[in-house]
């Protein structure tokens, strides 16, 4: 079926800027949300009885926000950008006030989820409307300044996370990125043009979007489940993802033949597309590991609080944040790329291996500076991520090819916590097992012994609380094993974490081997035709 021609890169001086102005407060709000998130997420956990879940709350709301980058993305280009980006702002409006009224750890996922299918994807929207606005070379140097507000909101994001958890409580968290979200939805149909000129009627793939999202769902729920209710080898676990194997078979089967598939051939047959996805997944291991397991690492093994925690988390997402600057203008300016992968997957790479040598007696300088490595190596890399693949597909295809590159990040976080959750998991019950005092078994009752399977105790005062209630009521022996077995506790939760730091740092170490068979196709030259 044939395609409606696109127009020029052709935007009025005042619907430019209020275009720049709308997605940088939607960039913005996306960035605060998530970040802030980040920081609160283990305190909510522990405030609603949900260690047991925490892997689920970023793995389920990852597989959602997958689904919605690709569908999002080839919508977009049928449709048009600015009511794709109202649809996804509104999911996110809803998904923070469901969350703020959250009574109970599950709600709160739902929630989140919800949340999800405008949070995941407002972030490829926003590169593609980038795309419209601007030539490549050009267009380098805006990608880049996308970062300031990232940057903007990782200097807050972390610390106001913390601080609503310690203070006025996470709920108000929540609450605070509605009215972000309500400017959003005013300012968006301003910046943002309507399609114009004859629209030609395209069929959605339908087919394709359900084989995707039966793949995906088995292929992570699969996961999920694996080590933790049934182990990997069991007839469920080898059923979903056997069901996952066929679907996503059947998915690509139809992509191939459909006639506006939600994820174009000609963007999987492209190699640099096909490099980029595959060292991003890997490297979300080792992200995730900072992202999720990081703050927990700070806040129950090394026992610092929430707010400050946030504080040494901050230099991460700052760097994070505020390279994408200088490296978009570098882009811009030299056109060439892959010496800027290198080095920042060098970098964070050491890093991660670094940090699964931390410590619960690390100074918190240290732990500061690895943070702030971490930042350092990969600030480049979104940004560069996301020109080389613009630059390795026809314009018509933007849409597209920035929903499928993030399907991959997203699905990456979706399957990354439920593997590092296992894992966590797993080195948690084992090392408890070894370092519990060994009287604690005939002094304590099974309830008690059941508490200890989950380290929340480590985050919330009030569940340490309410373990140190429990030992003194066995008596003068119990209250004297209550320090010993918080010790274990904290040993255990750390031995948990180190495997999961050192699973990130292989992961790493993956990505860094792929991303340098990378091809250098200069920014700006022809894609290939489509």
């Amino acid at each position: 079926m044939s395609q409606e021609p696109l127009e020029p890169y052709v935007y009025d001086r005042r619907r430019l800027v209020v275009g720049l102005v709308s997605l940088f407060l939607v960039y913005f709000t996306m960035a605060y949300f998530l970040q802030a998130l980040n920081i609160a997420r283990p305190k909510i956990a522990a405030d609603l009885d949900g260690m047991g879940l925490y892997a689920w709350s970023v793995s389920l709301p990852g597989l959602v926000g997958a689904f919605v980058t690709l569908i999002f993305g080839k919508l977009s280009d049928i449709y048009g950008r600015r009511i794709m980006m109202l649809i996804a702002i509104a999911f996110a409006l809803l998904g923070s006030v469901l969350s703020a009224l959250s009574s109970s750890f599950v709600l709160l996922v739902a929630a989140i989820c919800v949340g999800s299918l405008g949070t995941g994807a407002m972030m490829p929207l926003v590169f593609a409307v980038v795309g419209d606005m601007f030539p490549p070379v050009e267009r380098s140097k805006w990608i880049g300044m996308l970062q300031l507000p990232m940057g903007v909101a990782a200097m807050f994001g972390p610390a106001l996370g913390g601080w609503f958890a310690d203070t006025w409580g996470w709920r108000y968290f929540f609450w605070s990125t509605v009215p972000l979200l309500a400017l959003c939805l005013a300012l968006v149909p301003f910046g943002i043009p309507a399609p114009s000129g004859a629209r030609v009627k395209r069929r959605i793939d339908y087919v394709g979007s359900v084989w995707m999202v039966l793949a995906s769902s088995a292929l992570i729920v699969g996961i999920s489940l694996a080590g933790e209710r049934y182990a990997w080898g069991s007839p469920e676990i080898v059923g979903l993802l056997a069901v996952s194997l066929v679907c996503w078979v059947l998915f690509f089967r139809t992509e191939y033949r459909a006639e506006e598939p939600v994820l174009d051939p000609l963007v999987l047959r492209n190699r640099s597309f096909n490099t980029v996805a595959a060292s991003s997944f890997l490297s979300f291991f080792g992200q995730m590991a900072m992202m999720m397991y990081f703050p927990m690492f700070l806040q129950g093994v090394q026992g610092i609080g929430a707010a400050r925690s946030g504080w040494i988390f901050t230099p991460y997402s700052v760097l994070m944040a505020f390279i994408g600057v200088p490296v978009g203008f570098l882009l811009g300016r030299t056109k060439r790329y892959k010496w800027m992968y290198v080095l920042g997957f060098g970098i964070v790479t050491f890093d991660m291996f670094a940090v699964a040598f931390l410590g619960e007696d690390t100074p918190a300088l240290m732990s500061l500076a690895v943070s702030a490595l971490a930042g350092l190596g990969l600030g480049a890399i979104p940004t560069v991520n996301t020109m080389v693949v613009q630059n390795a597909v026809p314009r018509r295809l933007l849409g597209s090819s920035m929903g499928a590159i993030f399907f991959c990040l997203m699905m990456a976080v979706a399957i990354s916590p439920a593997i590092l959750g296992a894992v966590m998991n797993a080195g948690y019950a084992r090392t408890l097992a070894r370092t519990l005092p060994e009287a604690l078994g005939r002094v304590a009752d099974a309830e008690t012994m059941a508490t200890l399977t989950d380290s929340q105790v480590l985050l919330s005062r009030e569940k340490m609380g309410e373990l140190e209630t429990r030992f003194r009521a066995l008596g003068g022996e119990g209250a004297g094993l209550f320090a010993p077995t918080v010790e274990a506790i904290r040993t255990s939760m750390h031995a948990g974490l180190r495997r999961v730091f050192w699973l990130g740092a292989f992961t790493m170490l993956g990505a860094f081997l792929i991303i340098l068979t990378i091809p250098e196709v200069p920014i700006g030259s022809e894609p290939p035709p489509g």
